[in-house]
């Protein structure tokens, strides 16, 4: 009996680090997938590639964090009522405030990034990136479906 504790509490650690690995590879699988896919589609030369990924990878991870922020704290607000119709008003206008501020966010977001961008490809290719990145999600959703 003395032994099974570690042995379960062990099993247990294992389990949940291996779960944890699977799911950052998983991650870090979609992000090299979405460089090669992007890198492909817009056909960049290497002198664009290499100003363009530092300014394409800051954008990405300012994005992703506001949306992350928006998901968690929509989250955060419904998990301590349990559903919508348990918010009050107050607690509704200020989680419809906050998403309009998030909104507002990612919009200077990406026009500081078009600003930047504009100026290591050409217009044509910042179209053919929002394309592609539409492109790549709906083939990446379409792939999990089918699993």
């Amino acid at each position: 009996m003395k032994n099974l504790i570690p042995i379960i509490c062990i099993s247990l650690f294992c389990v949940f680090s291996i779960s944890a690995q699977d799911k950052k590879d998983s991650k870090e699988k979609i992000k090299a997938l979405k460089i090669s896919y992007l890198t492909e589609q817009l056909n960049l030369t290497s002198n664009e590639a290499e100003k363009f990924w530092p300014i394409y990878n800051a954008y990405d991870l300012e994005q992703h964090e506001l949306r992350s922020k928006q998901r968690s704290e929509l989250k955060k607000a419904l998990k301590s009522n349990d559903e919508i119709d348990a918010l009050n008003e107050s607690d509704a206008e200020k989680l419809i405030t906050l998403k309009l501020s998030i909104d507002r966010q990612l919009h200077e977001s990406q026009k500081e990034f078009i600003n930047k961008i504009k100026q290591v490809i050409s217009f044509k290719k910042i179209i053919k990136l929002h394309v592609a990145e539409m492109e790549f999600g709906r083939k990446l959703m379409s792939k999990y479906r089918h699993k």
